[in-house]
C-alpha cells in the first residue's frame, strides 16, 4: 500500500529558465503559488497526487522537473540511478557542507516568476528528501514566504558535519534568519523520528538559528509505534500518507496545507 498517486493529466508544461538553467516545469490550478520540488526520483505519481490535493486546496502549483522522467512510476532500479546522478551533479551538490547550490538560483527565479502570476504576496516552496533543504534557500527570495522542508536529506548524511549541516550555506542561513527576525518569515520542517537519512541533528541546528520561527513536526517511527511506520519510513507527504484521521502522515499534511494558507493569504 503507498500513498495517493496521479498521474500527468491536467498539468501544462514549458521550459523555464532562470540561474543560468533550464527545466521543464508542470503547473496547475489557480490561487496563490507553490512551487512543489520533486522528491527522488522525480515527478513520480506520490509527487503528482501530492501536486493534485494543494490544487484541489486552492493552489498554484509549479512543480520543476529536476530531474528522472515525469509522470513515471517508482521502482528501485530507477531509484538507485537518479541518485546515481543527482549525486554528483554540481546544480545539487550533494556532498557539500556550508554550500549555496546553484539549483536554488533557479528555484528562486522560479518563486519570483510564479509570485508574479498568481495572488497574494508570495509563494510557498515545498522540498522533499534530496530537495528538502532547497526549499530554505529559496526563502533568501522575499517573494517566497512560506518554505516547507519535508525530510531534508542533503547534504547526504555520511558525516557528523553532513548530519549538523543545514542544507545551505552560512550567508543564505543568516539572510533567512533575518527575514525569521523582522519579518515574522516562518518554516515548517518535516521527518519521521528515525530517518537517518534526514537527520534529527539538521533539525537541531536550523531550530538553533532560526528559533520558534523553524515549526518541527516529527513523527515516531521507533520500534512498536503505534501507526506501525516502519523503520525506513522517509517520504511524510507522499509514501507514507494514509487518507484516515489521525494518522500522522495524514495530519501532517493537513499542516502544511493549514501553513501555506495561512502565511499566503496575508
Amino acid at each position: 500500500m503507498s500513498g495517493p498517486e496521479a498521474d500527468l493529466a491536467g498539468w501544462s508544461v514549458a521550459p523555464f529558465t532562470g540561474g543560468g538553467y533550464t527545466h521543464d516545469v508542470y503547473r496547475k490550478g489557480s490561487g496563490p503559488g507553490v512551487v512543489l520540488i520533486p522528491e527522488m526520483p522525480g515527478i513520480h505519481p506520490g509527487v503528482l497526487g501530492l501536486g493534485n490535493h494543494l490544487v484541489d486546496n486552492g493552489f498554484t502549483l509549479a512543480i520543476p522537473s529536476l530531474f528522472g522522467e515525469p509522470g513515471r512510476a517508482v521502482s528501485t532500479g530507477y531509484v538507485a540511478a537518479v541518485i546515481a546522478r543527482g549525486c554528483v551533479a554540481r546544480e545539487f551538490a550533494a556532498m557539500a557542507t556550508n554550500k549555496q547550490r546553484p539549483v536554488s538560483l533557479f528555484l528562486r527565479a522560479l518563486a519570483r516568476d510564479l509570485n508574479a502570476s498568481t495572488p497574494g504576496k508570495g509563494v510557498g516552496v515545498i522540498g522533499q528528501c534530496f530537495t528538502g533543504g532547497f526549499a530554505l534557500a529559496a526563502a533568501v527570495d522575499d517573494s517566497v514566504l512560506a518554505p516547507v522542508l519535508s525530510q531534508p536529506s542533503v547534504p547526504l548524511p555520511l558525516t557528523a558535519a553532513q548530519r549538523r549541516d543545514p542544507g545551505l550555506s552560512e550567508s543564505e542561513l543568516n539572510i533567512v534568519a533575518e527575514r525569521c527576525s523582522s519579518e515574522g518569515l516562518c518554516a515548517l520542517g518535516l521527518r519521521f523520528s528515525e530517518d537517518k537519512m534526514a537527520p534529527r541533528e539538521r533539525f537541531r541546528t536550523l531550530r538553533q538559528r532560526l528559533g520558534d520561527a523553524f515549526e518541527v513536526i516529527e513523527i515516531d517511527s521507533s520500534p512498536g509505534n503505534a501507526f506501525g511506520f516502519g523503520r525506513m519510513a522517509h517520504s511524510v507527504l507522499t509514501d507514507e500518507v494514509r487518507e484516515v484521521d489521525g494518522q500522522p502522515a495524514y495530519e501532517a499534511r493537513k499542516r502544511v496545507v493549514e501553513f501555506l494558507t495561512a502565511r499566503l493569504s496575508r
